[in-house]
């Protein structure tokens, strides 16, 4: 049953309203003041409060004002002597759902009262369904996010087992040739950190570092007999070790793969030079991709610096002398630059992964061809 507390300071006031409503099957509780509807407010729960505007001690006003405060579903409709707009603006401005003059006719208050309980039904059913509904964007988000958690991670996982494939398959061409796992660590480091001082951005700079240790994947067809010799090759020798850039690329070359394109470019590229002497198209300058210049650099200023069976390390010194003969010749002269203004750090990243020496080289293959 629908419950209804009537708040008037006029006894005959709340005993006429409280019959009226009992008739219309309303259950009525009467308080004579502000004070003893807060008092029953605090006892029972109520669907709708009638009350009095002017009442001695507090408003009718500021009781609507608590009720709706504390009582969000207590519908309020407020009564009153005095036809006065300010008064009836200021009680639907604090949310009162209806407003009736004294004296009152008795369907008035009935259909201000039917109106307010019925407004008062949607209002909470709204609520309800606003409330279910943010539960169920709550329940949806965290689903959605815990699935983004499980995708970001199954990527990461993939990521990785990309990049340990490719640096093993790289380490497989590399020891074929005397050079070691932490020489493709190393390049391969160089080659982000050029990047990203070139501004290719942090993802550009990340696909190069993991697609450079392809460089040399074309090694793999390169005969044991020209590949291990520690002597001067011959011409033909030559001809046949140049063979290798184009090898890798046909190895790479036509997959869907965006990061094994760019290995497959990056070993079509990494030897030829600025001024259009490399191999193995001859490219000249800006025709050599971007990401096949820096490999270019990087793994030259690598070979220099490494100590191999056949030749000592030369000092970062005598390599950049070495290298600077090379600018504007092998290396793009604005890479060369880049690339010395921030030795500090590329010497930083040779410190971290320098070689063990050479009779320790065959204990780091397994530690070294997993990323770090």
């Amino acid at each position: 049953m629908t419950r209804i507390l009537i708040v008037d300071d006029e006894d005959l006031i709340r005993r006429m309203l409280a019959r009226l409503l009992k008739r219309q099957g309303f259950d009525t509780t009467i308080a004579e003041s502000a004070a003893a509807a807060r008092a029953l407010l605090a006892e029972q729960s109520f669907d709708l409060v009638l009350s009095d505007v002017n009442m001695p001690g507090e408003s009718g006003i500021d009781l609507v004002r608590h009720v709706l405060g504390h009582y969000p579903d207590t519908a309020a409709v407020m009564v009153t002597g005095v036809d006065d707009p300010e008064i009836a603006e200021a009680a639907l401005a604090i949310g009162a759902y209806g407003y009736i003059i004294k004296p009152f006719e008795t369907n008035e208050v009935l259909i201000n009262v039917a109106n307010a309980l019925r407004r008062r039904t949607l209002e909470i059913e709204n609520r309800g369904h606003r409330s279910r509904l943010e539960q169920l964007v709550a329940e949806r988000t965290a689903a959605l996010e815990e699935t983004i958690r499980d995708l970001e991670q199954i990527r990461d996982e993939l990521n990785g087992s990309r990049e340990e494939t490719i640096q093993r398959l790289a380490l497989a061409a590399e020891f074929r040739s005397d050079e070691t796992a932490f020489h493709i660590r190393r390049m391969s480091l160089y080659c982000e950190l050029l990047a990203r001082h070139l501004g290719l951005g942090e993802d550009r700079a990340e696909q190069i570092r993991i697609a450079s240790p392809m460089h040399d994947i074309g090694k793999i067809g390169t005969p044991d007999s020209i590949l291990m010799k520690r002597g001067k090759l011959t011409p033909e020798e030559f001809t046949v070790m140049k063979r290798h850039a184009e090898i890798g690329y046909r190895i790479l070359h036509g997959s869907t793969s965006e990061m094994l394109q760019l290995a497959a470019e990056i070993a079509w590229t990494h030897h030829e030079k600025w001024d259009g002497s490399g191999y193995p198209r001859g490219l000249v300058g800006e025709e050599i991709p971007l990401e096949g210049r820096i490999v270019a650099l990087c793994d030259v200023f690598d070979a220099l610096t490494s100590a191999r069976c056949y030749k000592p390390a030369f000092s970062v010194e005598k390599s950049r002398e070495i290298m600077l003969e090379g600018r504007g010749r092998h290396f793009d002269p604005q890479l060369y630059d880049v690339f010395w203004e921030h030795i500090d750090e590329v010497l930083a990243i040779k410190d971290r992964y320098d070689d063990p020496p050479i009779a320790e080289r065959s204990a780091e293959v397994q530690a070294a061809a997993s990323p770090a």
